[in-house]
């Protein structure tokens, strides 16, 4: 079989029948190579599971998948992992997006061109349909998603991806989220492991009835995004070795991240910093005392801060000038317990029996000024673009040889 299409379905009695049709229509007359339509039916509670069944009674090469567990994800990982298709695919059931891009999304794939193909409404010859709110989060969200994560796909939300199976089943192992992140993620694994994305601009019009929670929705790709950068940060998620395996080509450093993205994941960085920070100061506190333990605390804190700014906030990797730019870190860091241990010393002066709550207010606040100073620093001294002498040595969340993607 070439082609399967998941449509992931819950509660969606009221369009499954049209939906499941007019696709086995349009696929019978327009897709010459052989199809399967896969119902995945993710802990449906109304008729959905009824209808499915009929339909798949009915209608030639189309099936239902029973699924006990909600989540968009945990239907396409099900599906998927169990598809004998060579290219896996999914459609939203609304078919919000025009069909008519159904053959150019999957043929870069039946022709082995490609590895992944998604549709794009952000593309410039897209046309979309929808509310100025859903347009605005779109827009913001992957633009969040290229700056930070430094991924070059226009639209990682679209309803309308395909990917060959073979790639599908050695990527499904390391997603791991099961909700509506799941194909975000999926796109920042695979073109951090030098796959082939082809994109095709949509004509798209917004579902009116849709029921995502996008308040919800947006702080879980949020969350989401922390923890995908942590993994790829950390090594966890083998890009090498699935680039060794299906790469297209030698895979590059991302290059050093935007100003933009700089300050976000500076922030991320220093917001873990704050946090291990004051935990630090309240367990010694009692046994050092107010001063000996913000030294001790800001220290260990500073040392792992400039680690983790180095690679992944301004993208350097490799002992080249690591023990040079750790030094310099500590000159940052003696700048930083300067100005917080004087907030200290100011504060003792108005009250000598301050309590340590009072203390860390006072600390916490003082660091975070500190923490400002340091992106400076860091930005224009410590891992300043140094490129004029030769290739910056490389770089965060991507493996550590390559050339340019």
């Amino acid at each position: 079989m070439a082609l399967e299409i998941v449509v992931p379905v819950f509660n969606e009695q009221a369009v499954l029948e049209s939906s499941i049709t007019k696709l086995a229509n349009y696929l019978s007359q327009e897709m010459p190579s052989t199809w399967q339509i896969t119902i995945a039916d993710n802990a449906s509670t109304d008729n959905t599971s009824t209808i499915a069944q009929r339909l798949a009674a009915q209608l030639p090469n189309v099936v239902h998948r029973r699924l006990e567990v909600k989540g968009r994800g945990f239907a396409l990982r099900d599906a998927w992992s169990a598809s004998s298709a060579n290219v896996v695919a999914y459609l939203d059931v609304d078919l919000s997006t025009d069909l008519a891009a159904l053959p150019p999304l999957v043929a870069p794939l039946l022709s082995g061109h490609s590895d992944i193909s998604i549709g794009t409404r952000l593309g410039q010859s897209s046309r979309v349909s929808r509310g100025p709110k859903r347009e605005f989060i779109s827009r913001s969200y992957n633009y969040l998603l290229r700056r930070t994560m430094q991924v070059k796909f226009s639209d990682a939300q679209c309803g309308f991806k395909a990917l060959r199976a073979d790639v599908a089943r050695r990527l499904l192992p390391h997603i791991e989220d099961n909700g509506w992140f799941f194909d975000t993620e999926m796109l920042i694994i695979a073109e951090r492991s030098g796959l082939r994305i082809h994109e095709i601009p949509v004509d798209w019009i917004d579902d009116p009835d849709s029921r995502v929670d996008i308040k919800q929705t947006a702080l879980d790709d949020l969350r989401g995004l922390v923890r995908v950068a942590g993994a790829l940060f950390k090594g966890t998620i083998p890009v090498q070795a699935i680039y060794a395996e299906l790469g297209r080509r030698p895979i590059a450093p991302p290059g050093r991240p935007s100003f933009f993205g700089q300050v976000l994941r500076f922030g991320v960085v220093g917001a873990v910093s704050t946090i291990a920070f004051a935990l630090l100061y309240l367990v010694l506190q009692a046994p050092f005392g107010a001063q000996q333990a913000n030294f001790m605390a800001l220290l260990l804190t500073a040392i792992g801060n400039t680690a983790a700014n180095r690679r992944f906030t301004f993208g350097i990797s490799g002992p080249v000038k690591l023990f040079t730019q750790q030094i310099q870190g500590l000159v940052v860091f003696l700048l930083a317990w300067t100005m917080t241990s004087s907030s200290l010393a100011i504060l003792h002066t108005v009250n000598a029996d301050a309590a340590p709550n009072i203390e860390l207010i006072i600390l916490t606040g003082a660091n975070i000024l500190a923490t400002m100073m340091r992106f400076v620093l860091l930005r224009v001294w410590v891992f300043r673009d140094r490129r004029s002498g030769g290739r910056t040595v490389a770089l965060a969340l991507a493996p550590a040889q390559g050339t340019t993607r």
